[in-house]
C-alpha cells in the first residue's frame, strides 16, 4: 500500500461483500452495515454482477470465520482479534456481550475506516479496541499484549505475505495455549484431490493477478502449525461449495465452474 493512503485490497474486499448483499441479498453472509461503510449506491454495485466468483468467494470465507467464532465463543472465548480489518463490520455488529473485538491494521487504513464509520453513522462500541500496526516497520508481538486466549481472524492477507511474514505471524498465534484461527490461503494444486485440482486451475486465474506471488501454507511450511485448529477455504474447495454456496440459489458451482 502506498504511503498515507488506505490498503486497496480493503476497499475492494468490503466492495464485495457490500455487492453480495445486493446481488445475492445475503444468502450466504448477511451484513447489515456492509453498504452503508462503503458508501457505494447500491444502484452502482448492481455493476458488479459479473464478479460473482470471487464476490462468493469472500462472502463464503467470511461466514466461515463467523461460523467458527460462534463455536469458539460457546467454547468460552472471550476475545476476538481481526488481523487486516479493512472495513470488516464485525465488531459493530457484535451480538456477544461478553466478547471483546480488536482490530489490527495499517494506521492510515484505520484512519480510513473511522473517517467512513463516522460519514455513515456507525457507532464504535465500547468493546472494541483499535491497535496501529505497520508490518514494514514493527511486528505483531511488538504491538499486540492479549492476557488470555483469543480468536484470530486473518482474511485476505496470506496470499500478500512473504514466508517470512507468514511463520512469525502464526508463530505469534499459535504461541499462547487456547488460541485458534482462521485464515485463508491457496494450497498449491498438488495437495489437492483430482476434483478440487482441476477445480483450482479456475480459482488460481483469480490468484495470478494478486501483486505479490501466494504463499502456499501447510504443516510442513509452518511448523507451529499444527498447534493451531484451522479448516482451508480457498478457490477450489468442494466443501466450501457445499458448506454455503448452495444458498445463493445452487447456482454457483455451476455459474462460477468450482
Amino acid at each position: 500500500m502506498e504511503s498515507g493512503q488506505p490498503s486497496r485490497t480493503a476497499g475492494s474486499a468490503a466492495r464485495y461483500r457490500a455487492a453480495h448483499q445486493i446481488l445475492e441479498h445475503g444468502a450466504i453472509f448477511a451484513d447489515p452495515l456492509a453498504v452503508r461503510i462503503l458508501g457505494v449506491p447500491a444502484d452502482e454495485l448492481l455493476a458488479d454482477a459479473p464478479r460473482r466468483a470471487m464476490r462468493l468467494f469472500i462472502a463464503a470465507r467470511t461466514r466461515f470465520a463467523e461460523d467458527a467464532l460462534a463455536g469458539a465463543v460457546a467454547g468460552g472465548c472471550r476475545r476476538l482479534v481481526v488481523l487486516g480489518a479493512g472495513l470488516d463490520t464485525f465488531g459493530y455488529r457484535n451480538p456477544y456481550p461478553d466478547l471483546a473485538v480488536v482490530e489490527v491494521d495499517h494506521p492510515d487504513t484505520q484512519a480510513w475506516k473511522r473517517r467512513r464509520l463516522a460519514e455513515a453513522g456507525i457507532a464504535v462500541p465500547e468493546s472494541l479496541t483499535y491497535v496501529g500496526v505497520d508490518f514494514e516497520r514493527e511486528s505483531l508481538a511488538d504491538r499486540l499484549r492479549l492476557d488470555g486466549p483469543a480468536f484470530f481472524v486473518w482474511l485476505g492477507v496470506v496470499p500478500y505475505l512473504t514466508r517470512q511474514g507468514f511463520d512469525e505471524t502464526l508463530g505469534f498465534v499459535a504461541g499462547r495455549p487456547g488460541n485458534e484461527v482462521v485464515f485463508d490461503g491457496q494450497q498449491v494444486p498438488e495437495s489437492l484431490g483430482a476434483e478440487a485440482r482441476g477445480a483450482h486451475r479456475v480459482g488460481a486465474g483469480v490468484a495470478a493477478v494478486r501483486p505479490a506471488p501466494p504463499v502456499h501454507p501447510d504443516a510442513a511450511t509452518a511448523p507451529r502449525a499444527a498447534r493451531c485448529r484451522r479448516e482451508w477455504i480457498e478457490h477450489g474447495c468442494v466443501h466450501a461449495r457445499q458448506r454455503y454456496w448452495s444458498a445463493a440459489g445452487g447456482r454457483a458451482h455451476r455459474t462460477v465452474a468450482i
